[in-house]
């Protein structure tokens, strides 16, 4: 029996999106609860395999390493396309998924690595941390502003089929500075990511992985 993906991730982390791409293709996966934000110890399980102690890391069954999310939801899309997780090599929408792939990765993603440790870029002062936190939720909101406006939604964010991009955005979307913003920067995509949180196929997945609770949407996770 060939051996199963493995997935270094966390509850509410960037690897979610991985997971549900995998989920929704019918891989079988094994998570290693890694939530490297909470000390060396955790980023210690992930060093190995990522020497930049980040999550997700993919590792597949023939041995293979994939590291940064973007890359990994796409190369499941590519290598999987009976799941329809993405537009083919020839598809008009190929351009505008890659794009956006790539946007969502480097324009607001990145932008954590500063925010959840500000110390990493202004040192340990905390009138300027909270500064530079606020700026960089700021940033977000433009970032997913600007993306509203250049993009023209079906029932999902190309079209209407739903893609990995829309489980990127669905999960990243909850991150700070959380829904609320969100839905009032992107009123058409947040259609697209309320459509991807009632999907029935993740139900159990949302659960377990990302769970909603009261209030969720101004909270954020709750963990």
């Amino acid at each position: 029996m060939k051996k199963p993906f493995t997935i270094f991730s966390a509850v509410g982390s960037g690897g979610v999106p991985v997971e549900a791409a995998m989920t929704l293709i019918g891989l079988p996966f094994e998570v290693v609860e890694a939530p490297t934000w909470r000390g060396e110890a955790e980023a210690a399980k992930v060093a190995a395999i990522n020497p930049l102690k980040q999550i997700p890391a993919l590792v597949t069954p023939d041995g293979e390493t994939i590291t940064e999310s973007a890359a990994i939801l796409i190369w499941l899309a590519d290598r999987y396309p009976e799941a329809r997780l993405a537009p083919g090599i020839d598809a008009p929408a190929r351009g505008q998924f890659l794009r956006w792939m790539s946007f969502i990765s480097a324009s607001i993603y990145a932008l954590y690595w500063i925010s959840d440790a500000p110390a990493r870029l202004v040192g340990e002062d905390p009138a300027l941390q909270a500064r530079a936190k606020a700026a960089i939720k700021d940033r977000i909101v433009d970032c997913w502003r600007m993306m509203e406006s250049q993009i023209a939604p079906g029932r999902y964010l190309l079209g209407d089929e739903m893609t990995v991009l829309d489980l990127y955005v669905a999960v990243l979307s909850r991150w700070g500075p959380r829904r609320v913003r969100f839905y009032e920067a992107a009123p058409r995509m947040s259609e697209v990511v309320k459509r991807v949180d009632a999907d029935p196929r993740l139900a159990a997945f949302w659960a377990e992985r990302f769970p909603f609770f009261d209030r969720w949407e101004r909270l954020g996770a709750q963990t």
